[in-house]
């Protein structure tokens, strides 16, 4: 691996748009399945847990948490590892560990090697997967990101309607023991979706040129640089409230109506409506978040999908029935979708392609520790008060309060900053390329001049896929 060309997105190189860039869309999005929908897939085998080891549902439940925790918590050692090495060797190691944890797992005669293997080695293998496969997506795709970042957020409600029923039948059929070894085997997949991460390589320049760019350029293993930018403090600031309160009424849902006198098969069917709407919804989103008019303005889309989320929970909260909790779904699973299908396409427009790396593992580190905070607190209310009401109630406040930081912020703080910095970064572009093309073969020579004009001229020419021995699949 150590021949692999390092993907750090040279600036030099235009997002293809297309072609293989549909190839790594489609890895992005079976990585972003395994990685949301695997922690909650997982539960299923609980109660086999529970009788086998003589624990309660507390004990088990850790088990996601951990795979939740891995998933957020090592997002700044994820972005060093893909800074260091390249996206595609981080994303077949992980693919590995994801595997290795759950097959290692099935051999486990306690719930504390259980938390180990299933826990931090899956949940460190689906996170060195997930963040770089949104890395490459932010470099192959430009014009059409927000409809591809839709997409790719599909995948996970698609593969939380398919890995749960799955679940349950691999216990039926296999015992928790076979169906975690199968687990095991399917997420070998994430290396196939690693294997499809082809670097981007900037246009052919002289190898002495090259020499020097290289030499001029040191790449920074985390950029801490991004505090500087008003808008990522702010971003990061609102994700962190937000999810105080984004994931705590999927995890209620169900026990709410069981508590109003419903059956277990009916409560759980909340969550199939859910998701079948969170389905449509994200790409649905991506295609109007990419309009021509929307996508300058992207911001403030997401921040009227975090309004709605919050109203969403508040009005859930008055639901005294199964037909409100089922409208409640509805709309919260709209919601959801357009949350899910924005988060990172605002965060890529406000860092840029550059330190997009580092800024993705500081904000997933911000938000493992509200993760962490949200649910268990809710919980605790709910033990205090008997009632779900007060915890929806939290919840929506806690959504809108980020919707509000957000807009508020990006509109009074980094307005000026944020008025289509495409169209001046392409005419800085074009001007030097005009340059380039005033000077005559005497006149080049290898300088400091050079090396930064070979970062940034060429504009128009999108980027190739390295195929070289070391690199093609």
């Amino acid at each position: 691996m150590g021949a692999v060309v390092a993907d750090d997105g040279p600036s030099g190189v235009k997002a293809p748009d297309g072609g293989w860039g549909w190839a790594v869309l489609f890895g992005c999005f079976i990585i972003t399945g395994f990685s949301y929908a695997f922690p909650k897939a997982v539960s299923v085998f609980f109660k086999e847990l529970i009788r086998e080891f003589g624990i309660g549902y507390s004990d088990t439940a850790w088990i996601s948490s951990i795979l939740l925790a891995m998933l957020y918590g090592t997002g700044p050692l994820c972005s060093v590892c893909v800074n260091r090495f390249g996206c595609r060797p981080v994303m077949l190691v992980g693919g590995l560990f994801a595997s290795m944890g759950m097959v290692i797992a099935s051999f486990c005669t306690s719930i504390v090697q259980i938390y180990l293997t299933a826990g931090v080695v899956t949940g460190l293998g689906l996170a060195l997967n997930f963040q770089p496969s949104l890395i490459m997506l932010n470099r192959y795709f430009d014009k059409r990101r927000p409809l591809a970042n839709g997409l790719s957020a599909a995948g996970s409600p698609v593969f939380l309607c398919a890995l749960s029923p799955l679940g349950q039948i691999l216990q039926h059929e296999y015992g928790w023991r076979g169906g975690f070894l199968i687990l095991g085997g399917m997420l070998l997949n994430c290396c196939v979706c690693g294997a499809l991460m082809r670097p981007l390589e900037p246009p052919k320049k002289s190898e002495a040129t090259k020499e020097q760019a290289e030499k001029k350029v040191k790449k920074k293993l985390l950029d801490f640089s991004v505090f500087k930018d008003g808008g990522f403090v702010i971003y990061t600031l609102a994700a962190s409230i937000m999810v105080l309160g984004l994931f705590v009424p999927p995890v209620f849902v169900v026990s709410y109506a069981k508590d109003l006198g419903y059956q277990d098969t009916k409560a759980a069917f909340l969550l199939t409506i859910l998701g079948f709407i969170d389905i449509f919804a994200r790409p649905i989103c991506g295609m109007v978040a990419g309009l021509k008019w929307v996508r300058p303005r992207c911001v403030y889309l997401f921040s009227f999908a975090m309004i709605f989320n919050g109203f969403t929970d508040l009005m859930g909260s008055m639901s005294v029935d199964y037909g409100g909790l089922v409208v409640f779904c509805i709309f919260f699973g709209i919601s959801y979708g357009m949350v899910g299908a924005l988060q990172f396409e605002v965060l890529m427009a406000i860092v840029g392609t550059q330190k997009f790396s580092s800024a993705i593992g500081l904000v997933l580190l911000a938000e493992a520790m509200a993760v962490l905070i949200g649910p268990p607190s809710a919980g605790k209310l709910l033990d205090a008060t008997g009632r779900y009401m007060f915890v929806f109630i939290i919840a929506g406040i806690e959504v809108t309060t980020s919707a509000l930081v957000l807009a508020l912020g990006n509109f009074f703080c980094i307005k000026k900053k944020t008025e289509d910095p495409h169209a001046k970064e392409e005419a800085a572009e074009r001007e030097e390329l005009n340059k380039s093309e005033d000077k005559t073969p005497e006149d080049a020579k290898v300088d400091s001049i050079e090396v930064e004009q070979f970062l940034k001229d060429e504009p128009e020419k999108n980027g190739e896929v390295v195929t070289n021995p070391e690199t093609c699949v």
